[in-house]
């Protein structure tokens, strides 16, 4: 039986409904057999961790790049931290790069290198542009080892974590390895919870995932390590992007590089606190990662030096933030259709049927990955939080439509630039503890 269409608006406007829903329902389709792949991979498939077991060995020099602008709160405790890890402190050097800071960040970073000499050598800009690829574009032209890792000011480092960090390092082929994320300020209310939930499914699921079956891992910007001749090959940071990880990620891909996800790499972050701050740090997120998805889907797409797996699964990955946008557009779509498209019986019973199916499957395909990451955590007290879940995603997506409409309107007016907005702290400044300095290892 054929299909039969029409509309009081004429035909063109009935299919060209039908055909955008069609689209929509074939792009909810595909990421939400993504979620279910990554998840039942990590509960039932072959897990990859090749570099874990590395734990002796000559390592080689590294240089630990501290970002911070205005982090007079939370920059001791993490140059403190970096102090008491088992790499040998011979083969590592500590560089804070103060960019532009207004507040007691150059004071605070000076007075823990009287207290580490030779262990920490600031790196404190005062002009050029500012943004954080910038400010680690002019650093790592002072570096003199093969390879840097970059951490954001409160974030607090694990005693295992440079070691595990360069353990992939010792394969030529590892251009860039990526850690875990945890929070640290889980307890402080339901949003810090609700992230903390994120989080697990993000790097547990999504990351591990991607990593056991040959794909894309993300390098995040923070808690990563890069090779510098990698870095080199595929032109340095670029200073004219909003998310200069995502941007690095492709770029290295693009370029033959692999990008390493080490799971059991954990390193303790300081999540937004409340809503208004929340939805801002998912703005500047999208915004950089769909700058990144015009820049580099293209190239993702011809690189024949790439699986098609690996094709697929970058786009998609690049494509993320863009589902906010089209979820909208199939609810404006369905009322559109509903009140303007007649078709013969057949076919609103198989679109009910269709978003029925949606509605029990994808919806709650990304809850599926949280429950799994708080599977593999062994926390299954967390999963009672998991209907709280909603609240965030409703959240997010309006963040998410914000910053589209932003980004293609708003922004590219006359004066309309992007503002960079800074996550706010939320804890204060410690007192100074004296301690003894930290022995060369072997």
């Amino acid at each position: 039986m054929s299909l039969t269409i029409s509309s009081p608006l004429g035909d063109v406007w009935a299919w060209s409904l039908g055909g955008l829903m069609g689209l929509v329902m074939v792009l909810l389709t595909v990421y939400t057999a993504r979620h279910y792949v990554f998840s039942l991979n990590r509960l039932f498939g072959r897990q990859r961790n090749p570099y874990a077991s590395l734990v002796h060995a000559e390592w080689p020099r590294v240089t630990i790049f501290v970002a911070a602008h205005n982090e007079e709160d939370v920059i001791r405790d993490c140059l403190e931290n970096l102090m008491r890890v088992d790499y040998p402190a011979d083969r590592m050097l500590v560089v804070p790069v103060n960019d532009r800071s207004t507040d007691r960040t150059r004071e605070i970073v000076d007075e823990v290198v009287s207290r580490f000499p030779g262990r920490i050598r600031p790196f404190h800009r005062t002009g050029g542009k500012p943004g954080k690829a910038a400010a680690l574009k002019d650093a790592t032209e002072t570096v003199d080892t093969d390879f840097i890792i970059v951490f954001d000011a409160d974030y607090m480092p694990s005693r295992g974590l440079i070691r595990r960090l360069m353990a992939p390092f010792f394969d030529p082929e590892v251009g860039a390895v990526m850690g875990r994320v945890v929070p640290l300020n889980v307890g402080a209310n339901l949003l810090t919870r609700l992230l903390d939930l994120e989080r697990s499914g993000g790097y547990q699921v999504d990351q591990q995932a991607r990593m056991n079956l040959g794909l894309v891992p993300q390098y995040g910007g923070t808690v990563g390590g890069i090779r510098i001749s990698a870095l080199q090959a595929v032109g340095g940071w670029h200073d004219d992007v909003l998310a200069e990880d995502t941007d690095l990620t492709y770029r290295l891909l693009l370029g033959g590089w692999r990008t390493v996800y080490h799971n059991r790499a954990e390193c303790y972050e300081e999540v937004p606190q409340n809503w208004s701050v929340r939805m801002r740090q998912i703005k500047r997120w999208s915004k950089g990662h769909n700058q990144a998805m015009v820049r580099h889907s293209a190239a993702l797409l011809r690189q024949p030096d790439l699986r098609w797996t690996e094709r697929i699964d970058g786009a998609l990955l690049l494509g993320v933030y863009m589902m906010s946008p089209v979820l909208l557009l199939g609810w404006v779509l369905s009322v559109l259709m509903y009140f303007t498209v007649s078709m013969q019986w057949l076919a609103p019973a198989l679109m009910v049927m269709a978003f029925m199916v949606h509605s029990a499957l994808g919806n709650f395909a990304a809850f599926f990955e949280i429950a799994t990451a708080t599977h593999l955590d062994r926390s299954r007290q967390r999963i009672r939080l998991l209907a709280f879940s909603f609240l965030g995603f409703i959240v997010s997506a309006v963040a998410i439509m914000r910053s589209v409409y932003e980004q293609v309107l708003t922004d590219r007016l006359p004066g309309g630039k992007f503002q960079w907005d800074k996550t706010v702290r939320y804890r204060r400044a410690s007192p100074v503890v004296a301690m003894p300095p930290a022995k060369a290892g072997p």
